[in-house]
């Protein structure tokens, strides 16, 4: 087999269990979910009217974790001889960014269970933020847009709450990381950075049956899911380190303009935009821009 041939068999196998152990968590989470009532009830600011499981979201690090693994040993097992696509520099990277998952996940667990203040869940993020940081992955220009030439945290934390806070509509975030994702695999592919191409397709894997239950379930009869800030926050902060990677890894200097910036924030421009407009209406307004409400779009 050719190399090219290696690596689509890897990433296609990456989606292929990805996808398998979905469909098997996910209608176990609604049975658990049903059976100890453990509902997203709605309120003044909810859109549905019947109570839904919001724990899909449980999934999500653990199945990324397992398929992500699961492929590498793999690899590792059946061609040991060639190493060309590791390297310490690599290992570093997403040892750090495992940790931060696991930060994100639970504090997401914990806050779809018995709720976490936004303070909290903020300083969470910032951690799980300056770990990318301390793996070399941040961003350390943008060119002067805006005005903002050093944005370490601030790119991470910006984009996974994105992800959480556009997360109120049927397959809205869902989808929108879907596409994300597709993207972003692509790119990577094309770069021959196959490691990088598999997260994004195991979390891209994840999302398919997902995104059926929360579109196409039917609330009355028990079948309908929802993420939870456990899925968001997952999906916001994976995102977050592939789209700064990408612009990392082709970053040649500050004073040229860098193609890959653009092309890797207009993968999540929906839900970068809404977090500024939200905000900025909830200002004007006079409101805490950290709590919810429904005027996102």
């Amino acid at each position: 087999m050719s190399e090219v041939q290696i690596l689509l068999l890897l990433l296609l196998s990456g989606y292929l269990i990805s996808v398998s152990l979905g469909m098997v968590i996910i209608p176990r989470i609604l049975v658990i979910s049903h059976k100890k009532r453990l509902y997203d009830v709605p309120d003044s600011r909810k859109v549905h009217t019947t109570p839904v499981p919001r724990l899909g979201g449980l999934s999500f690090f653990p199945v990324v974790l397992m398929s992500f693994a699961l492929v590498i040993g793999f690899r590792l097992y059946l061609w040991p001889s060639d190493l060309s696509s590791f390297s310490i520099e690599m290992l570093h990277e997403y040892l750090f960014l495992f940790v931060g998952m696991t930060l994100l996940y639970l504090v997401g667990v914990c806050d779809d269970l018995v709720g976490v203040g936004y303070r909290y869940k903020f300083i969470v993020q910032v951690v799980s933020a300056l770990l990318l940081v301390l793996s070399g992955n941040w961003l350390d220009t943008l060119g002067g847009l805006f005005g903002i030439y050093s944005v370490p945290v601030f790119a991470v934390v910006y984009v996974t709450n994105a992800i959480n806070l556009i997360d109120g509509i049927d397959g809205l975030a869902s989808g929108l990381c879907c596409i994300a994702l597709s993207v972003l695999s692509v790119f990577f592919f094309i770069q021959d950075q196959c490691v990088y191409a598999l997260l994004a397709i195991c979390t891209l894997g994840i999302l398919m049956p997902f995104w059926c239950y929360n579109v196409f379930g039917n609330a009355n009869c028990g079948h309908k899911l929802f993420m939870g800030d456990a899925g968001s926050l997952t999906l916001g902060y994976v995102i977050s380190f592939l789209i700064i990677h990408l612009c990392v890894s082709n970053s040649t200097s500050t004073e040229r303009s860098d193609p890959y910036l653009v092309i890797a924030f207009s993968t999540v421009l929906v839900p970068l935009l809404d977090v500024v407009r939200v905000v900025l209406r909830r200002l004007r307004e006079h409101k805490n821009p950290f709590l919810p409400d429904k005027n996102h779009f």
